[in-house]
């Protein structure tokens, strides 16, 4: 129900702000803005989520939790989608996403109502904690050619079928 209702609030929140700026300032000032955040919020985010990129790399070099790198990459990829959005309130969630203090907050308030049941990095099966064998992946085997010998497909007919040349 409360998705429901943003989605009904954030365009009245957008259509009122729009009114607001482009009274007070008019339309093609408004539209420039609108524009020119759309630009630099895109520089910024592809900035941050290159930051992201690389401490996500980092966690998985370093056989980390890579839990916080990637909240933080989907935060950046929200960031950028709600900057490319036409409206002044999305920009401004836009831009809030991409300062890394606010990212840790919102990672910080999400991890406080979120329980984590299992983590396992490889792909061993959690349940059973068994070491793999080398012989494991071998099969040795030996086998007979059992294929039929190919008949006409028409009674009678032998050889070629006329439609192609010799």
């Amino acid at each position: 129900m409360w998705l429901f209702a943003l989605f009904i609030a954030v365009p009245l929140i957008e259509i009122a702000l729009f009114i607001q700026v482009g009274g007070a300032i008019g339309l093609w000032p408004t539209l420039a803005i609108v524009v020119l955040t759309a630009i630099v919020g895109t520089q910024l985010m592809r900035a941050q989520g290159a930051l992201a990129m690389s401490q996500l790399r980092e966690s998985f070099g370093q056989l980390n939790d890579p839990t916080e790198p990637l909240a933080h990459g989907a935060m950046i990829l929200f960031s950028g989608a709600l900057l490319l959005t036409p409206g002044f309130f999305t920009d401004f969630v836009g831009f809030a996403l991409l300062i890394p203090a606010v990212r840790r907050a919102v990672y910080n308030w999400a991890r406080s109502r979120i329980q984590v049941q299992s983590f396992s990095m490889g792909s061993q099966d959690p349940r059973n904690p068994q070491p793999p064998h080398p012989q494991d992946d071998v099969i040795d085997a030996e086998f007979t050619d059992v294929t039929p010998n190919k008949k006409p497909t028409h009674p009678g007919v032998e050889g070629p079928s006329g439609w192609t040349k010799h």
